[in-house]
């Protein structure tokens, strides 16, 4: 044997590279990707601006973008997103994640909550703007279904039998969110969320005497106002009546998430320790969908919160200067239904 062929025998030929054929968009391009054509475009060079490498037929941008939010709109099979987009099913779940974490790393740009006082003036005005309460937003959580879990799966069981996270969320009067927290299991009561929650210590703190409007699910404070239970009064009705069309805009804003996210509405398949991550993805992107004003889908009410009813069983002065407050207001709005109402 020459030198020549053992050198030859020695060396490993890297087999033939195969690619997918990768198909177009057809005329379906919204509904396939949630967002106009020119919008994906935007959120490929928004969020995912760092240099390509498409040698050896490698992902663009633009292309890392689309599987993502296809695999937003499938909802969640990564076989057949990679089947449409032309690339494999390790390829799209790599792609997911890589996408997901650049997303979130811009979440404080796209999610911003009050947080001084010239702040929540403003946050005050734009909400007296659409309705007649001196709010700031509203809050509500809503369940996320995913597989359950294989360490400790009871944390994760909601009233109604399912595992999912339990997200809890704030918006403003313009449908935008300014809050979010998905990090906790379905078995936590929306009322234990929102005490450990950094909105909870911002509105404990704030001086400005802004409020949240929130179900009953909640326990009444002085910056947390809630409906009347069984209202005995024309006054008490007339207060439910204008709060329950007022806090509707949480409810509004969770159908038009999942409804541009089909991935929110099944259960998700995927690790459960990814799924609070993908969440505040698809939050967030919501609050780039109002800023691009890309058109909302169709609103389904089947797909709003899921609120819990049970309230909680606070005692103190906090409660009763919250019903205070309460009291003092439903007496104003039964005054005058033109009246930005206030302490």
């Amino acid at each position: 044997m020459n030198l020549n062929t053992a050198l030859f025998i020695n060396v490993n030929i890297r087999n033939e590279k195969k690619f997918c054929i990768r198909r177009g968009d057809g005329d379906n391009f919204k509904a396939l990707y949630r967002f106009s054509r020119e919008n994906v475009e935007w959120l490929s060079d928004h969020f995912l601006n760092d240099r390509e490498d498409t040698r050896g037929g490698g992902l663009s941008n633009v292309l890392k973008m689309k599987i993502f939010l296809r695999y937003l709109g499938d909802p969640g099979f990564q076989v057949g997103v990679g089947e449409d987009v032309g690339v494999h099913q390790t390829t799209v779940c790599k792609t997911i994640w890589h996408v997901c974490q650049k997303i979130i790393e811009k979440s404080n740009e796209w999610i911003k909550f009050p947080s001084t006082e010239n702040e929540f003036r403003e946050a005050k005005r734009s909400w007296s703007r659409k309705g007649k309460s001196n709010a700031i937003g509203a809050i509500d959580c809503t369940h996320v279904k995913i597989e359950r879990p294989h360490r400790h799966p009871d944390e994760f069981i909601n009233r109604k039998g399912l595992a999912s996270f339990n997200v809890q969320a704030t918006c403003d009067a313009n449908d935008v969110i300014t809050s979010i927290d998905c990090s906790w299991p379905g078995s936590v009561h929306d009322s234990r969320i929102w005490k450990n929650s950094d909105v909870y210590r911002t509105m404990f703190e704030n001086t400005s005497g802004a409020l949240l409007l929130g179900d009953e699910g909640y326990a009444i404070a002085p910056w947390i106002m809630t409906p009347y239970r069984n209202p005995d009064t024309v006054v008490r009705v007339n207060y439910n009546k204008i709060f329950c069309r007022e806090r509707v805009v949480i409810e509004r804003v969770f159908g038009q998430v999942k409804r541009r996210f089909p991935f929110l509405q099944n259960t998700v398949r995927m690790i459960t320790h990814r799924v609070p991550s993908m969440v505040l993805a698809c939050f967030i992107l919501h609050n780039v969908a109002k800023y691009l004003q890309d058109e909302d889908f169709d609103y389904d009410e089947d797909d709003a919160g899921d609120a819990n009813n049970v309230g909680a069983n606070e005692i103190g002065d906090i409660r009763i200067r919250g019903r205070n407050r309460r009291d003092a207001i439903a007496v104003l709005l039964s005054r005058s239904s033109h009246v930005a109402v206030d302490e």
